[in-house]
């Protein structure tokens, strides 16, 4: 980035820079910043956006890397999409994953990429929650934190779990006292997609 660049420019292209991440649901770290627009230090990406936080373009919370969001008035409203219901996933007992298209079900979300919904085959997550029949809506990622329900991958085979990570080693625990905890071999285990809502039908619900 050329020195010469006025500091209100530059504030103003991280704003956008950091706007359009939080819209897509990855808010970017204060390093991210700082290698996006090639500062030497990381303390001049903090304090660009330290400025954009007293301006309020936009919220810091204390002690999350991540943590940079759009004022509740700024946000966009959030448009009703459609994503695809991509077959069964058992919530018991390892199976393969069915991918075959069973229709669409409606989504309120500002961000729809990457979102794709599983119907649930199995009672070991029944604890919070999760039934036979239900289906899951999941946004497609490769990481996730220990605690999250996740759609994980163990060989060939998938299955939804919650997952614990204890000295890096992947576990995956059912919500059922019926069912056993899945502790993989370091290797044979990744990560899908995070379960970010749950939907319960009594008849349709599906286009």
């Amino acid at each position: 980035m050329s020195s010469r660049t006025p500091v209100g420019q530059t504030r103003e292209r991280i704003y956008w820079f950091v706007r359009k991440q939080i819209e897509r649901g990855l808010p970017p770290t204060v390093r991210e910043v700082q290698e996006e627009f090639g500062f030497r230090a990381v303390q001049s990406a903090r304090e660009h956006l330290e400025r954009l936080v007293s301006d309020g373009r936009l919220v810091k919370q204390l002690g999350k890397a991540r943590g940079y969001s759009l004022p509740s008035y700024d946000l966009p409203e959030p448009d009703e999409v459609l994503v695809p219901v991509l077959g069964a996933i058992q919530a018991g007992p390892l199976n393969t994953a069915i991918e075959n298209l069973e229709g669409h079900i409606p989504l309120r979300t500002r961000i729809a990429e990457g979102i794709f919904g599983l119907r649930i085959r199995g009672e070991s997550m029944t604890g919070v929650g999760i039934f036979p029949g239900d289906i899951v809506l999941v946004r497609s990622q490769t990481t996730a934190k220990s605690g999250d329900i996740v759609v994980a991958l163990v060989d060939d085979e998938a299955t939804i779990k919650t997952l614990k990570i204890r000295q890096k080693q992947l576990e995956l625990h059912p919500a059922n006292p019926n069912f056993k905890p899945i502790v993989p071999f370091p290797g044979h285990c990744s990560i899908i997609g995070k379960v970010i809502e749950v939907r319960r039908f009594l008849e349709g619900g599906l286009h």
